[in-house]
C-alpha cells in the first residue's frame, strides 16, 4: 500500500504557500504560476493556518465579491482542514476526501508542520500505478 510520504517524495518540492498577509489576488497568482489548484497559508511556526482553493475563488465570484486585489486572504481561507500524516495510505486518504468532498489535503509531520499537499489527482494517479503493478504481478504469477 502506497503512503502519502511516497507521493510527496515523487512530487518533490515544497507546497505552494502565501503569507497570512496576502490578498486573494496574490493567492490566485500563486496558483496560476505554479499550476496548482490550492495554496496553503502557514502560521509562523510552519503549521497550516488555512488553505485557499479554486473552489473558494468560485464561491467568492458567485457571491459577487471580486475585488481580489483588496481582499485579505484570512477571512476567505478554510481554517477547518482535515490534514494527513505521511504514513497514511492512498486508499485511506481517498476515502476521506470522497466522504468529506474536498480535493486537496495538507500533509503534516508529527510536530504539525506542513510538509506537502496531496490532490485527488495525485492519489488517483498513485492508485492507478498500484493497480497496474498488481495486475502485472498476477500475470507473472499465472504464467509461471
Amino acid at each position: 500500500m502506497m503512503q502519502l510520504k511516497e507521493i510527496l517524495s515523487k512530487k518533490g518540492g515544497q507546497p505552494v504557500t502565501v503569507p497570512t498577509t496576502a490578498t486573494v489576488a496574490d493567492a490566485i497568482r500563486a496558483m496560476t504560476e505554479h499550476k496548482v489548484g490550492s495554496v496553503m497559508i502557514p502560521n509562523a511556526d510552519g503549521s497550516p493556518a488555512g488553505i485557499f482553493t479554486e473552489r473558494d475563488v468560485l464561491n467568492l465570484c458567485a457571491e459577487g465579491r471580486t475585488d481580489f486585489a483588496k481582499m485579505s486572504i484570512r477571512p476567505c481561507m478554510t481554517c477547518d482542514m482535515t490534514t494527513g500524516k505521511p504514513s497514511e495510505t492512498v486508499s485511506e486518504v481517498l476515502a476521506i476526501m470522497t466522504a468529506k468532498r474536498f480535493r486537496h489535503m495538507p500533509v503534516v509531520d508529527d510536530d504539525g508542520k506542513l510538509i506537502g499537499v496531496v490532490s485527488i489527482g495525485d492519489l488517483v494517479k498513485a492508485k492507478l500505478e498500484e493497480t497496474a503493478q498488481e495486475a502485472q504481478a498476477l500475470r507473472e504469477y499465472i504464467t509461471t
